[in-house]
């Protein structure tokens, strides 16, 4: 089956950002041969908490890759005869190339030169020939574009191409039935080899979800207040910020729920709670905005045109956190979003405990940038905003150990009754 000499299912991940994917994989039971990513945040996030000596999941990485960020046309012009010598011997490649052109929370653009990166995913795939392809991308990657008068859709070009050697199931999954504090629907594509299994992998992650949950400790779906209540500085105040001198961050004081402690569980205290450092004016603004969102009814929705004609804001995006349901989606913009009680931006902590990362999970990098840097740079906010939520790759990663299973007890039944005849 291609496994390692663990008996594990082996896994590689390309355009793997700060590395959500994989740690749910890892999570799952997987295990990981190598990642790519070209920016030296996430990367740098991603070897901190996957790569380094003493992590808790940690790739075996082969010899001859550098343990660098790296763009996958580099990897495919610079390690082609090296990359060949793994065929066959990674079963699941996974990964979501970038998908800023795509999504519904930007400017959807066709000519997005990020738009064209999985042409190098398929070329990876035709390398690597891997039993299963695992892709996620936005909602936008199943829509139309219009190109030359031409209508193009990615997701039917992607599927068309895959479609040569795997059999193509596709599924757009609300990602909070896994229990993600966040109410987020993602485009996923699980291409497999044929006669790899007689399921659709996704109506059988559908049936072991409920115990997905269970095995968790989890009902979904999974509030805001539960996710982020033992974050509020009402509860534990602030302190000087431990890795950026002049901010405050939160200082933490102790779990108060189940899942507060799955996120915190081994981990003395979480990194990355630095406040913004909101004026005196925008403080008051934002306390009037959460208290007309309660009062209007409007929490998780963008504020009223009179809120917006009030303070002349051109903002359309800006919501307040419902603190009863899951959150809206997460954005690479810190003040997309309101807490639901406190007048501030969230933290990178508390973004990253809506997308259900656990608190020793620390981030790298930058925390914000801005101007023409956005295309270029991914900073902390954007790398949490990105990411491919662990809660839902472990159970991805749960339900692929299954289909392999299946597949090796089949074939050894197949063996044997060949023997026989």
């Amino acid at each position: 089956m291609g496994k390692s000499r663990t008996g594990k299912i082996v896994f590689a991940d390309a355009f793997a950002g700060c590395g959500g994917l994989s740690l749910g994989l890892f999570q799952a039971g997987l295990e990981g041969s190598f990642a790519i990513e070209h920016d030296k945040f996430a990367f740098a996030t991603l070897r901190e908490n996957l790569l380094s000596k003493g992590a808790k999941f940690r790739f075996s990485w082969p010899r001859w890759l550098p343990k660098d960020p790296i763009a996958i046309g580099t990897l495919l012009s610079d390690y082609g005869a090296e990359l060949k010598s793994l065929e066959g011997m990674i079963d699941v490649l996974v990964g979501g190339p970038p998908c800023q052109g795509f999504s519904s929370a930007g400017r959807r653009r066709h000519d997005d030169p990020r738009n064209q990166l999985f042409a190098s995913y398929l070329n990876l795939v035709e390398i690597l020939k891997p039993k299963v392809v695992l892709m996620e991308n936005v909602r936008g990657f199943t829509m139309d574009f219009n190109v030359n008068k031409t209508t193009t859709n990615y997701s039917d070009k992607l599927r068309k191409k895959l479609s040569v050697e795997y059999d193509v199931f596709e599924e757009l999954l609300d990602l909070s039935q896994f229990g993600v504090p966040q109410q987020r629907t993602r485009y996923f594509l699980l291409a497999l080899q044929p006669g790899f299994t007689e399921l659709n992998p996704f109506e059988l992650l559908r049936e072991r979800l409920p115990s997905f949950l269970r095995s968790l400790g989890l009902k979904a779906p999974v509030g805001s207040w539960t996710a982020i209540s033992d974050l509020e500085v009402s509860r534990g105040g602030r302190q000087p910020s431990r890795d950026t001198p002049g901010f405050e961050e939160i200082r933490y004081m102790k779990p108060l729920t189940h899942f507060q402690k799955m996120m915190s569980a081994g981990k003395a205290g979480p990194t990355d709670l630095r406040l913004a450092r909101h004026s005196v004016d925008i403080t008051n603004r934002f306390q009037d905005i959460i208290e007309s969102s309660h009062a209007e009814g409007r929490l998780n929705t963008t504020i009223s045109d009179d809120v917006r004609s009030r303070y002349g804001l051109l903002k359309k995006a800006l919501r307040v956190l419902d603190p009863d349901r899951p959150a809206p989606t997460i954005t690479s913009l810190p003040d997309d979003l309101l807490h639901y009680s406190e007048p501030r931006a969230l933290t990178v902590r508390e973004n990253a405990r809506l997308q259900s990362f656990p608190d020793w999970f620390s981030f790298k990098g930058k925390y914000t940038t801005g101007g023409l840097l956005r295309r270029k740079e991914v900073p902390r906010f954007t790398q949490v905003a990105n990411a491919v939520p662990p809660l839902v790759a472990r159970a991805l990663g749960e339900m692929l150990i299954e289909l392999f299973d299946k597949s090796s007890r089949r074939s050894v039944v197949s063996r044997k009754a060949a023997i026989l005849q």
